[in-house]
């Protein structure tokens, strides 16, 4: 969550500097939200794990599945941003240093 958090802070900081038209801010900050929501549902399942698996005694592989599909969800998300990130971003900087 703090890696989703700091890279949030640096994109808008990023994006101010290259001066994103209206649209491209709307992407950003929707991804941005979008994979911290998605971090947060991933902490909850985590969370539910642990009360299930404690609950009904029951070993951490029990709830491994569970774990690392959430987990993939973030990934996924957090990826696809990073790519849409840079179609946006990428062209701006290399304007900004090349000219």
């Amino acid at each position: 969550m703090k890696v989703h958090l700091s890279v949030a802070v640096l994109v808008v900081i990023l994006g101010l500097t290259v001066s994103l038209s209206l649209i491209e801010w709307f992407i950003v900050l929707l991804l941005c939200a979008l994979v911290i929501s998605a971090e947060l549902m991933n902490s909850a399942i985590e969370d539910l794990a642990d009360v299930v698996r404690d609950h009904d005694q029951m070993n951490y592989q029990a709830t491994k599945d569970a774990r690392d599909l959430a987990a993939g969800g973030v990934l996924v998300l957090a990826l696809t941003s990073a790519i849409i990130g840079f179609l946006i971003f990428m062209p701006k900087l290399l304007n900004i240093f090349l000219g």
